[in-house]
């Protein structure tokens, strides 16, 4: 364990064997087969619901017990997502998609379902990149919410963020490597990780594996993407915990926030036509305690 997390601390990620037994692996890859072929862009979204194998490998003992360790809080996993062919997605941080207050108690962990190769679309990451700081939109000159929907924050928003990464990477010379791993082994990286998805240079060729993301308890969980926060405007999530399926209250220090469903922060504002209706009102008493 030593070594998982001097590496971890080092590097931002650590490959491992989470023991889960070939069986619940082989049942995943059979009960989401008809899922695959029923979806456009090849990812399945949250099969931890409807699938017990997915829901397995999402809770795996070993898995949650090096969470424990690195973070030194309660593992929650919150969404999961299968994948019959590589992403081949640009470089990104998870951290843009979920984050938290306090910052960075949140990863990934990357479950191979079958060998993945230098041609069937692999991982690659960036060692160390974790250490860089968090990148807001706002850092880089782009409001979130001008964005009117998620679907326009992916299409416009996001591919200036993707771009600004892909200069910060040239700029800090970071060396990129690939992973190849064995059916069944496992990489978890942290939060502020930059990785994607190489090319498949194989055409026709799979790369079956399963994301599932992580928080951790007692935190404030929201979206960066449709997030300014200078504004006042946090986009909270709600999570429900894999492990225990039920709902996870956001939580910032000692206080639980109200809020039922996901989105921006409840607020109760005055509008303006009425607080100055009330000031009206109040003149003539502050005029008699001379205020």
């Amino acid at each position: 364990m030593e070594r998982i997390v001097t590496q971890y601390a080092e590097g931002g990620f650590v490959v491992f064997d989470p023991d889960i037994d070939e069986s619940i692996l082989n049942t995943a890859l059979e009960k989401l087969e008809p899922k695959h072929l029923a979806v456009k862009d090849d990812r399945i979204q949250d099969a931890w619901r409807d699938v017990d194998a997915v829901r397995q490998i999402a809770i795996a003992p070993k898995v949650l017990d090096v969470l424990r360790t690195l973070y030194r809080r309660e593992p929650i996993p919150f969404q999961t997502l299968n994948f019959k062919l590589g992403t081949q997605q640009r470089t990104h941080s998870d951290s843009m998609h979920f984050h938290s207050i306090p910052q960075r108690f949140m990863c990934g962990v990357w479950v191979a379902l079958e060998d993945v190769r230098n041609d069937n679309g692999p991982l690659h990451y960036y060692p160390g990149s974790h250490k860089l700081p968090f990148y807001d939109l706002s850092d880089i000159g782009i409001r979130a919410t001008s964005a009117k929907s998620l679907d326009e924050a992916y299409g416009k928003t996001y591919p200036k963020y993707a771009d600004f990464l892909s200069d910060m990477i040239e700029a800090q010379d970071l060396k990129k490597a690939v992973l190849n791993m064995k059916k069944g082994h496992a990489i978890i990286w942290a939060a502020n990780l930059l990785h994607g998805g190489e090319k498949i240079l194989t055409p026709g060729s799979t790369r079956y594996s399963q994301v599932t993301h992580y928080f951790f308890q007692d935190c404030v969980y929201y979206t960066p993407l449709q997030s300014d926060m200078p504004l006042d405007k946090l986009y909270l999530r709600q999570i429900t915990n894999i492990i225990t399926g039920e709902k996870v209250a956001n939580k910032y220090i000692d206080e639980y926030i109200k809020q039922d469903n996901e989105g921006y922060a409840m607020r109760i504002t005055i509008p303006t036509a009425v607080r100055r209706i009330g000031g009206l009102i109040l003149k003539p008493f502050r005029k008699l305690l001379g205020r």
